[in-house]
């Protein structure tokens, strides 16, 4: 048998009783419930709460941010969000009865609107039902249905923002299909992916097989900008004579865009590709997560035969959600990366690289916007820089470039850094004038460069 050196070759082997296993969260941004400075500062933003198909003629309990409502919609076709106790006698509103005009509790009777107010009091007298309309009312908020998805606002109704519509959501000759996804783990876990760019290549690439291109798996130059409302991160690689721009992004506070997951693998050459999916990273509780978001088919996104069953979810995280422990281990996806890392990940035990300096900038903007809003300074908000559709930029380019002999990583950094000044300049356009002159340009960068 032979013998264990304890120290090791460079005298740092097994450490394991030594070296601590657990550590601190970031506290500021994991807690999201009421009164908290995150759950505070995301509920100041318009947040998709439910797909639309799950509500039909009954009531439907959920959780958002720790907090249990009812959302429904009456026989007239409104929508309505409430808090899930009757002010009565606190019977759950998920046992009450969907009429024409509201919600009707099923314990005694009273009948409230969408924006909680009591239409009627049955079996009291028409002054005190009068005096108790006058007085209370069922807490409720404002809803939204777009395009299969069901969007909340749950902050100070004074502060209510425009709802905002990304201009990917407007492109002509595309398929919206709204999933969602859920995760056990807190939100930061699951929002911190799309800055991330370099995971593609390991995880859905080099580590099990190729869960979406094969040219994913080349490593590239990653590049970061901060924007006014968020962040992009862009993954800059060469494929053969092709140099592939693929851009995530990040728009504050928890919506996200990509390019295509499976129409992209940088060997064929993409003028201004759009995302694959619009998502929201929205926290159930401080343990749980769902990502509510569209996947996007058409010819600037993903291919026409990934709209099936299933599509989104491989679109989502490069693999199915619902699969045997054994498949998870073999493939994993991103749910098994960012759940295996607990419920509530310790973040003050990571050991953050150059390649996360997407992830630092961004936590750092949001524990700013958390602190700012504690001292009363009110967060912005996308239609406050833009009128919609709001410019985006989630997507993929890939120009044909050939290979500089002297210092192609240099030329990596340069192209990639001039596909995104082309799309900033363009930034004030907005449809089809934005298409054609992005395209132009990248067109004639292509050309000059070849």
């Amino acid at each position: 048998m032979s013998e264990i050196n304890p120290t090791g070759p460079s005298g740092g082997a097994y450490r394991g009783y030594a070296q601590t296993n657990r550590g601190d969260s970031d506290e500021l941004l994991v807690r999201t419930g009421r009164e908290t400075a995150c759950g505070e500062y995301l509920r100041h933003y318009w947040q998709p709460v439910a797909l639309t198909s799950e509500i039909e003629d009954l009531p439907r309990l959920i959780r958002v941010m720790g907090e249990e409502l009812v959302i429904f919609r009456d026989t007239s076709g409104s929508y309505g969000l409430v808090h899930k106790q009757c002010p009565h006698r606190r019977a759950s509103m998920e046992f009450g009865i969907c009429e024409k005009r509201g919600i009707r509790c099923c314990y005694h009777g009273w009948l409230f609107d969408v924006d909680g107010r009591i239409l009627e009091i049955p079996g009291q007298p028409r002054e005190i039902a009068a005096l108790i309309k006058s007085k209370t009312s069922l807490g409720a908020y404002p809803v939204k249905e777009f395009r299969g998805l069901i969007f909340a606002y749950l902050g100070p109704v004074e502060d209510m923002p425009e709802f905002p519509v990304y201009d990917t959501l407007e492109i002509p000759n595309q398929t919206l299909v709204p999933y969602r996804a859920d995760y056990r783990c807190n939100w930061l876990q699951v929002l911190d992916a799309i800055l991330d760019p370099i995971h593609t290549s390991f995880l859905h690439s080099r580590m099990s097989r190729p869960q979406f291109s094969e040219g994913m798996g080349e490593l590239g130059e990653l590049l970061f900008y901060p924007r006014p409302m968020g962040f992009l991160g862009a993954n800059v690689r060469r494929v053969g004579d092709n140099i592939w721009v693929r851009v995530n992004e990040l728009v504050l506070p928890n919506y996200t865009q990509a390019g295509a997951a499976f129409s992209a693998d940088g060997s064929k050459t993409i003028y201004y590709g759009r995302t694959s999916f619009a998502r929201w990273v929205v926290p159930i509780d401080d343990e749980n997560t769902t990502a509510f978001a569209w996947a996007i088919f058409g010819d600037r996104a993903d291919p026409d035969e990934y709209n099936k069953p299933g599509g989104p979810e491989l679109i989502e995280q490069g693999e199915l959600m619902n699969r045997s422990y054994e498949q998870r281990q073999r493939f994993p996806g991103d749910a098994e990366a960012v759940e295996g890392m607990g419920r509530i990940a310790d973040q003050k035990l990571e050991h953050l690289a150059p390649s996360d300096r997407g992830i630092i900038q961004y936590r750092k903007k949001l524990r700013k916007l958390c602190r700012d809003l504690e001292k009363g300074i009110k967060p912005e908000h996308t239609c406050q820089h833009w009128d919609n559709p709001v410019p985006t930029y989630g997507g993929d380019t890939v120009l044909n470039i050939p290979v500089d002999a002297e210092d192609d990583n240099r030329r990596l950094r340069e192209i990639g850094d001039r596909v995104m000044e082309i799309q900033f300049d363009a930034e004030s356009m907005v449809g089809r004038a934005r298409d054609e002159a992005v395209i132009e340009a990248f067109k004639k960068l292509e050309t000059e460069n070849s």
